[in-house]
């Protein structure tokens, strides 16, 4: 099929391109950025005139909650969400039921999920056999049936010894290690330590739990050389660990959330559970320094951490609620809030979706590494085009995912996704 995207601003974070200009596409690759060729006579045109023609978003930290939690959501309703986001690619944890340690078990989801044609599904394999902690995963076949990396997703690592084995394995096939840090005695809470937990009686998890963590992590990857992506930063304290580990030539990347990049501990409020969530929000000193660490740099990417939850288990006392909330059709749109309440700008707010997640990727990529989240000639034809001045307002009945949770609610975002393009494929069209 051939597409023309006509009129659109068309923005390339990873070059730093920004111009109007029309972009042809055929055979789900870029063919030209700018002149169309005389020859070129397209099936489809999108008139993209006021609106942004950027790459498709990259989502390091999505749940489609199959297989084994479809009352929470679906791969039909999460892949639905996704491009309705204009997230193009996204990275999903383990932790399923059965967990993803088998390489059956992988390739049946990526499957499942080719067979929609919606987004494109980058499982992360498991760390060790059912997260118990004990005995580590079949690296190589679970890489070979398609993981781009090993993780053990909410489930902290109790045996050190295991986790520098995990880490000297996969230093040596040049695997990477997903790892949210998170001591597992000090960070069973409900809540972030601090004065607001304390007066609502709420367990806390303190900023050590992650410190903690970090340390160990810091000092088994110099030891075995692994590279590790860290997983949801959530503090200030944690943050400056990573820019010291960068600094030392650890090889280290780190995204965080959207909910701690615009929410702090005061937004649970009166025991409201949707702002139940895992990294547990912290103080505006955090939030803060996380907002300044994704603009210079030390924070890597931008993750939706879309969790669904189902009724039943998020309309409960806050402290039995279930932790998680919907984010994937939020994450374009709070990330270019962020932009502009930072000053960061939309290049930056689009490169912390596209180009820099793909480049913690990486290799793991395969045939789309040299492209990934750029817009380029010759390049993969994964679009987001955007309205950059159509402002909307969550409604969380109107969200695609089954997931009907969110701490947004209510709140404007700047803007609303047109079109999305996978593989040269119209997978979104909004109204």
């Amino acid at each position: 099929m051939k597409l023309l995207i006509k009129n659109g601003r068309v923005i390339n974070p990873a070059t730093g391109f920004d111009a109007l200009a029309d972009v042809a596409i055929a055979a789900g690759r870029v063919v030209n950025i700018g002149a169309v060729p005389a020859d070129f006579s397209p099936n489809k045109t999108i008139d993209a005139s006021g609106c942004v023609v950027a790459p498709g978003l990259i989502d390091l930290a999505a749940r489609l909650r199959e297989p084994g939690h479809e009352h929470e959501g679906m791969l039909e309703s999460e892949l639905a969400a996704a491009v309705a986001g204009g997230v193009t690619s996204l990275v999903c944890p383990p932790d399923t039921e059965p967990v993803l340690d088998e390489p059956g078990l992988v390739e049946m989801l990526k499957f499942r999920a080719e067979k929609m044609h919606q987004s494109r599904v980058f499982p992360l394999g498991a760390l060790t056999r059912g997260l118990r902690g004990a005995a580590l995963t079949e690296m190589a076949q679970l890489t070979q049936a398609g993981c781009v990396g090993f993780s053990q997703a909410e489930v902290p690592l109790e045996n050190t010894q295991v986790l520098m084995r995990a880490l000297q394995y996969a230093a040596s096939f040049d695997y990477t290690v997903w790892l949210r840090p998170q001591d597992l005695h000090l960070g069973k809470g409900v809540a972030a330590s601090g004065a607001l937990a304390t007066r609502l009686g709420l367990s806390g998890v303190p900023v050590a739990a992650e410190t903690i963590a970090l340390h160990t992590i810091f000092e088994l990857m110099r030891s075995t050389g692994a590279r590790v992506h860290l997983c949801r930063i959530s503090s200030a304290a944690g943050l400056a660990l990573v820019a010291r580990a960068k600094a030392d030539g650890l090889r280290v990347s780190c995204d965080i959330s959207i909910n701690s990049l615009h929410l702090t501990d005061t937004d649970i409020g009166y025991f409201d559970s949707r702002m139940r969530l895992d990294p547990p929000l912290r103080q505006q000193r955090d939030r803060d320094a996380l907002r300044q660490g994704l603009l210079d740099g030390t924070v890597d990417a931008l993750v939706s951490d879309h969790t669904p939850v189902d009724e039943d288990a998020k309309t409960l006392p806050f402290a039995e609620a279930e932790p998680g909330a919907t984010g994937l059709e939020l994450l374009l749109g709070l990330a270019c809030k962020w932009g502009t309440d930072s000053g960061a700008g939309l290049l930056r707010a689009l490169a912390v979706l596209t180009s820099e997640p793909a480049r913690v990727l990486g290799a793991s990529l395969g045939s789309l590494q040299a492209s990934a989240g750029q817009l380029v000639k010759g390049g993969v034809a994964d679009v987001c085009i955007f309205d950059p001045a159509s402002a909307w307002t969550v409604e969380p009945a109107a969200l695609r995912s089954q997931g009907k949770h969110t701490p947004f609610s209510d709140y404007e975002l700047p803007v609303r996704v047109r079109w999305t393009l996978v593989g040269g494929q119209v997978a979104y069209e909004g109204a």
